[in-house]
């Protein structure tokens, strides 16, 4: 179910069942030669839709523009401020919370809005810990990155290897193409795992990684192998999210 295309009587209907709501977070952001700019925000948005089916769940708009400065040399790339991000997300959740929501699943899709989101995390605990109203609903969230649940990491490990890299892996091309069959493109990339290392800001991160991979081959990208890391995140997560909206 998403949250835009109910009305407001479908969504005071589903608090009397359930206070929980997936909230997918990820970014506009280059993703190699092959990868779409919204690879991160795509990943997050349909693996969250496909939590809300399996587990009768409300899902939110994604944020789909996430922690990115580091990408800014690659056109196409768009990013928040971590400051921005923080309030976003804290205008996000103190919006629902106010019409009864209690517990914000976020499914994320981007490295880079980790630290950022847990911060705002912070932030909104602060609000409820400082607030004198006693009787003030208890909110808790939760952040969970899409690639590190348990099946999605063994199942990149048997079909990538070393192959899968931290940046335009082809685990995540893969899932892409699966939801957007059209837009996929095969192609060899060369070398074929690109170099690993560190960077900073976003000329540093373009001088060190000219193509926009690190460490990883998006060229081994299938739709097909897409479509079973989709319904591996899913299985896995669709758990978790029962137990912490049960919580």
């Amino acid at each position: 179910m998403l949250l835009h295309l109910q009305t407001w009587a479908d969504v005071e209907t589903y608090l009397k069942t359930s206070r929980a709501i997936i909230v997918p977070i990820g970014s506009t952001e280059q993703h190699g030669p092959n990868g779409l700019v919204g690879t991160d925000a795509i990943c997050a948005e349909v693996i969250g839709r496909g939590i809300g089916e399996a587990a009768g769940a409300l899902v939110g708009p994604t944020i789909s523009v996430g922690m990115a400065q580091h990408h800014l040399a690659f056109p196409g790339s768009i990013t928040m401020k971590p400051t921005t991000l923080i309030a976003y997300i804290r205008d996000y959740v103190a919006s629902l919370s106010r019409a009864g929501f209690e517990r914000f699943y976020f499914i994320n899709g981007h490295g880079g809005n980790i630290a950022t989101t847990t911060a705002a995390f912070s932030e909104i605990y602060a609000d409820t810990s400082l607030s004198r109203d006693s009787n003030r609903p208890s909110v808790k969230c939760k952040l969970r990155n899409w690639w590190e649940s348990a099946a999605v990491k063994q199942l990149s490990k048997e079909l990538y290897g070393d192959s899968e890299g931290s940046h335009a892996t082809p685990s995540e091309v893969s899932l892409t193409w699966y939801a957007y069959p059209d837009a996929a493109r095969p192609m060899t990339m060369n070398p074929a795992v690109a170099p690993k290392g560190e960077f900073t800001d976003a000329a540093d991160y373009r001088r060190n990684f000219p193509d926009g991979r690190i460490g990883s081959n998006p060229g081994l990208s299938t739709a097909e192998a897409g479509k079973r890391l989709f319904d591996a995140a899913v299985k896995d997560l669709a758990v978790d999210y029962k137990a912490f909206a049960s919580s």
